[in-house]
Order: C-alpha cells, then sequence, then structure tokens
C-alpha cells in the first residue's frame, strides 16, 4: 500500500544504536553493534522514524571519488510502504551532496530495485559459509601475523585493490580480530576479519595472485574457530574449490553495482575476498 504522506527520513545519531541493532538482527544479518558504530563514527546513517524508534534505515560510508550504501533495512511490520526506497533515495542523496558515486553490494532481490535507478553491474560475488578449519591448516610457511607497524603497508595495499584508503576502517578491523590480522611474508598481500553477531567474518583479503590469496585464506581459517562467513567474488576457481572441499557451502549471490558505471574501482584483480557487503 503506498503511503499517504510524504515519508521523512532523518539523519541519525548514536542515539539509535539499539534500534538500527534490532532491524540487523531481525533481518538475520550478522552485524554486530560494532559494525553499526563505523556507519555512526565515519559515515552517516538515516532512518524513517516511528515514534522514538526508526523503523526503517539505510547507512554511507564515502571513500572519495565514491561511497557505499548499505543497511538498507525495514522492519517486517513496515515493509511495502516505501520506506526502504525513501531511505535509499536519502543515502543516494547525501553520497551526490559530497560528489561521491555511490556504490552497493546488492542481493538478487534489490538488484531488482537498484537496476531501474540507474545501477549497473559491475563484479558478481558469493557469500560462503562455513567453519573454522583449526590449527592443523597449512599456509605453506608463507604468512606472518600481522603487527601494529603494518597497517601503513596494508592500507596502501588495500587502497590499491579497493580504489580508496579506508585507514580507519582497517585499523579497527585489526583490533577487533587480531588473531587473523596476516599478511604475507614478502609484503605483497594481508586478510583481516571481524567477529559477528553469528559467524566471523573473514575478509578483506587482497593478495598478488590466487595462490598466495589461498596461502592467507588458509591461515586465518586456521586461526578460526566456530562458524565463519566470507564474500568471494565468482572469478576465483580455485579459492571456491579450496572452500567447497573444506566444508564450506555457497549460500547466496551478491552484486556489486554502481551508479552509472560499470568499470570497477581499483583493481578487482588483486582483491580476493571482500570486507562484506555492508563495507566494500
Amino acid at each position: 500500500m503506498a503511503p499517504t504522506e510524504p515519508i521523512t527520513v532523518e539523519r541519525l545519531d548514536a542515539a539509535a544504536l539499539a534500534a538500527a541493532c534490532s532491524l540487523s538482527q531481525q533481518a538475520g544479518w550478522n552485524q554486530t553493534a560494532e559494525d553499526w558504530r563505523i556507519f555512526f563514527d565515519q559515515g552517516a546513517v538515516f532512518g524513517a522514524p516511528a515514534g522514538a524508534a526508526p523503523v526503517a534505515t539505510g547507512a554511507v560510508l564515502p571513500f572519495g571519488s565514491f561511497g557505499w550504501i548499505s543497511m538498507v533495512l525495514v522492519s517486517s511490520a513496515e515493509r511495502g510502504k516505501g520506506l526502504g526506497t525513501a531511505v535509499l533515495r536519502r543515502c543516494m542523496a547525501e553520497l551526490a551532496a559530497l560528489d561521491c558515486l555511490p556504490v552497493l553490494d546488492a542481493t538478487p532481490q534489490g538488484e531488482r530495485i537498484y537496476a531501474p535507478l540507474g545501477f549497473l553491474p559491475q563484479l558478481p560475488l558469493w557469500r560462503w559459509r562455513g567453519e573454522g578449519l583449526g590449527p592443523d591448516a597449512d599456509d605453506g610457511g608463507q604468512v606472518d601475523q600481522a603487527d601494529p607497524e603494518a597497517l601503513g603497508a596494508i592500507v596502501a595495499i588495500d587502497a590499491k585493490a579497493f580504489g580508496a584508503p579506508r585507514r580507519q576502517l582497517l585499523a579497527g578491523l585489526m583490533q577487533r580480530a587480531p588473531a587473523q590480522a596476516l599478511v604475507l611474508k614478502n609484503g605483497k598481500g594481508f586478510v583481516l576479519a571481524r567477529p559477528g553477531r553469528q559467524a566471523l567474518q573473514i575478509g578483506p583479503l587482497v593478495a598478488p595472485d590466487e595462490a598466495s590469496a589461498l596461502a592467507l585464506l588458509k591461515a586465518a581459517l586456521g586461526r578460526a574457530e566456530g562458524p565463519v562467513i566470507l564474500d568471494v567474488p565468482a572469478a576465483w576457481q580455485a579459492i571456491a574449490a579450496h572452500l567447497t572441499a573444506s566444508g564450506f557451502r555457497q549460500e547466496r549471490p551478491y552484486l556489486r553495482m554502481a551508479l552509472g558505471r560499470s568499470a570497477p574501482f581499483g583493481d578487482p584483480m588483486s582483491m580476493f575476498v571482500i570486507a562484506g557487503p555492508e563495507l566494500g
């Protein structure tokens, strides 16, 4: 049913954190309060309010010439009223005001909404889910633990692959999951992770080639216990084969899309696992 009054979308402050967490939990998503704080601290969160708490949200993270749209959520009781589209358009307007091209990772359901708005496909992805492999996993001796001094090199490697520097984001990930903060001994790649509400999310993982990426992935999985999820570009068949052999399963596809642009940012040939559809 179409709304009878215009939908007012407001910028939210950290007082809405609990309500935002409730929406992502209701949707069965993996984000924690720490994930939501990334958007409040480094970007912006918007909501359509109903009383004291928003029933729909969307978030943006600016990254220089482009910016991420994510966390577009609507309470199950309020769907079908145009709230999600209203919040999405507010996020697009915020990025336009910052001269940032909107980018997002869409589910198949979301793709049907974003394509008519002018979003073009850039990169197909798959969400994988499984269990950590434990200390018997073999990385071939190519990987070291990342110490705090490695952050500068990690930021530079990531910026080339992703298309923009994101130092604050990566520094936070290193602190949240230090056991999975790993670098190649030759200094040409890294992997990070973050604990989630349901599973450890591994990514981003950047490397010069798929063999090096596999060494990092094996090391990260070997340091993980319990449920693990990761989002992998569909092109990486050796990684897909290793995950399948390790008991992981493909859960759902995503499609990276950008407003009016089909060419990916950065160097997708060196991005083997993304940070997650909400972070890019």
